[in-house]
């Protein structure tokens, strides 16, 4: 399967995306959070830097659920509306 690649105006989102997730774990152990979201640091890892700019969405779901990030806010900041509220 081939898949198409992603827009830059995706790229983008993911970025935001990647920091929001940075953000919100505030220096908490990103194995810790890894494990309670069930995905591999090195997941983690390629969100919070933007190269995996398109998490699937129980990936995303289960790391709002880790940080106690509200998913309104994941969905906000991914879409460019609320960029301003990635400073938690």
């Amino acid at each position: 399967m081939v898949r198409i690649p992603l827009s830059p105006d995706q790229i983008r989102a993911g970025q935001r995306l990647g920091t929001l997730i940075r953000t919100a774990r505030a220096g908490r152990a990103p194995e810790a959070i890894a494990r309670e979201a069930g995905i591999s640091p090195e997941t983690l890892r390629k969100i919070e830097v933007g190269r995996m700019p398109s998490p699937s969405f129980g990936t995303v779901v289960s790391l709002c659920d880790a940080l106690g990030l509200p998913l309104q806010q994941a969905v906000d900041v991914w879409r460019g509306a609320g960029a301003e509220q990635i400073a938690i």
